[in-house]
């Protein structure tokens, strides 16, 4: 079970549209916002929403909404942290329903929660991973998710599917060991109406660009370097 967290400030900052947000900088220089958080006394705690599954994408921002991908199987997905030498993946194998939600920004309230592929993973996941590693990527009038092996989805902001593309099994493990494998976790980036994905894998590694009002593949580069 995860949780969407929202620092309590009175003016929100800007749209954080992808992973590492405007620019992929990592920075928000539009509002002073603070610097502690206590989840157990609520400082500086706006609100606390559930989020089904288990799932390390992080959330994007567009106006007033906040859109999260996560995997739901239908048993408890165990999460193991911390350092251990253990290569070997994770015995979460069943099916999974990879989701796409959104919330109220203001109040956490789940304004939606779309299901965007229900299958059973072509790719296993490391202990410490989960299913659904990418960040969604939003341009403002759509949503793109990578959903690992199952594929690249497209939404609009009501959470509509709009186009789904195959890019086969995202199979990033380990370069020295290949039957370790441990998941995807590279995020779509969206510019100049293109879909942009960097897919570093065991076999078949590409850099791609796809219409991002329809899917439809523009160009193809493979690459060739080790799994990432």
């Amino acid at each position: 079970m995860l949780s969407a967290l929202l620092a309590g400030t009175t003016t929100f900052a800007a749209n954080w549209p992808q992973y590492r947000g405007p620019n992929a900088s990592g920075v928000d220089a539009s509002n002073p916002v603070p610097t502690r958080w206590n989840i157990e006394t609520g400082e500086n705690v706006l609100w606390q929403t559930p989020i089904p599954g288990l799932g390390h994408a992080a959330p994007i921002v567009w106006n007033d909404r906040i859109f999260i991908a996560t995997a739901v199987s239908g048993t408890k997905a165990d999460l193991k942290v911390g350092l251990y030498g253990d290569i070997e993946s994770a015995a979460d194998t069943g099916p999974q329903q990879w989701r796409l939600l959104a919330l109220d920004r203001a109040t956490g309230r789940v304004v939606w929660n779309q299901l965007g592929q229900e299958s059973t993973p072509k790719v296993k996941r490391h202990p410490k991973a989960s299913h659904c590693n990418s960040t969604p990527v939003t341009d403002g009038q759509r949503i793109v998710a990578i959903f690992g092996s199952e594929g690249l989805f497209g939404f609009d902001l009501h959470g509509r599917p709009l186009w789904q593309k195959e890019l086969g099994p995202m199979d990033s493990g380990y370069f020295n060991s290949p039957t370790a494998q441990w998941g995807f976790a590279s995020s779509p980036v969206i510019h100049d109406g293109k879909v942009i994905v960097q897919c570093d894998v065991q076999k078949g590694s590409f850099l791609a660009a796809f219409d991002v009002t329809d899917g439809r593949e523009l160009w193809r580069t493979p690459r060739h370097d080790v799994p990432t």
